[in-house]
């Protein structure tokens, strides 16, 4: 393993230093391992707050600032931050009218967000909760009960923290949260695993010839292994198998993001934009947005993630509005 690190226990302590010596606009507080934007607790603003292991950035870190995430709470790599962290976070971004917690769909997420949302609520703060399960890939997988959440958890924190920055309820910011993921599916296949720094190796044997299909964002199994196929039929899988889940109709409106894992580099991602781009057109389906890059990774896996969100005129003027963080930004 070839890593820039100096000791794996400390990798998530001290890249959360590097953030706070990066971003004067953030404020790190490294006891609590918790990032929250620095104008926080804004009073009457709902408060966004999503985590979960380390090693996926720039989920969740880099979309805390205006018009997204108000704090993310870090665990250790691919593990869940615990129920004092989250409730920090909470804490922190109190403004007085509630806080949401954006949570992928993992049993240690799932859980401690639970806990520290009770916590919350013995504090007088309400807590609203939006569970991410947009990877259509498997019913069930080695850390879920359910769908795995991986790329959506992206869409989910830009529109609901935009609705947020216009001073909605927090049922409301919740209620459109859950309408994002209701409306989005996410397929992923990888090349090669991730090597996390207290393992040392790769997570799993792929032989050079073969991909995993459906693979989880943790390097978890997918839904088989097959020899490596063309980009244009890779990404022929992965939109047939987002629509078979999550059907579109003609003349339909959406938001996709063609996502690297860690290790695959900007010009693979945009041949493949340009297969799933054609494949939509062909089904009648108007893309009114793209992202095209890392935003939610594996640390160096090579592999890619496809998310498609069908959108109405309400998520396309929240997908619109301002957005000022490290990792979205554009309208201001």
């Amino acid at each position: 393993m070839k890593k820039f690190i100096n000791a794996p226990e400390d990798v998530v302590r001290e890249a959360l230093a590097g953030v706070a010596a990066a971003h004067s606009d953030l404020r790190v507080d490294l006891e609590n391992q918790i990032i929250v934007r620095a104008d926080a607790p804004r009073s009457g603003k709902v408060g966004l707050v999503s985590g979960g292991g380390s090693g996926h950035e720039p989920l969740h870190g880099g979309f805390v600032g205006r018009g997204m995430l108000d704090a993310a709470v870090p665990g250790e790599v691919f593990t869940s931050p615990v129920p004092d962290q989250i409730l920090a976070a909470t804490q922190a971004v109190n403004g007085g009218a509630g806080v949401v917690h954006i949570v992928k769909n993992y049993t240690g997420d799932v859980m401690n967000f639970q806990m520290a949302a009770e916590l919350a609520a013995d504090d007088g703060i309400t807590v609203e909760s939006v569970l991410v399960d947009d990877d259509v890939a498997v019913e069930d997988s080695t850390w879920t009960a359910g769908r795995r959440g991986t790329g959506a958890t992206v869409f989910v924190e830009k529109i609901a923290g935009a609705l947020a920055e216009e001073g909605a309820s927090a049922a409301d910011v919740a209620a459109i949260g859950r309408k994002v993921n209701e409306n989005s599916g996410s397929f992923a296949v990888a090349l090669t695993a991730c090597t996390t720094p207290a393992a040392g190796k790769p997570g799993f044997d792929l032989p050079d010839d073969e991909m995993e299909v459906g693979v989880g964002i943790h390097g978890e199994p997918g839904r088989r292994r097959e020899k490596l196929q063309p980009a244009k039929q890779i990404a022929a899988t992965a939109v047939e198998s987002i629509l078979a889940a999550k059907p579109l109709q003609r003349g339909d409106r959406v938001i996709v993001m063609v996502n690297g894992l860690g290790g695959t580099p900007q010009i693979e991602l945009y041949l493949l934009y340009g297969h799933v781009a054609a494949l939509l057109a062909d089904a009648g389906v108007e893309i009114v947005h793209k992202l095209v890059g890392n935003y939610v990774t594996s640390l160096d896996m090579a592999g890619m993630s496809l998310t498609i969100c069908r959108a109405d005129d309400e998520l396309i003027r929240l997908w619109e509005a301002p957005v000022v963080t490290h990792g979205l930004r554009w309208g201001a």
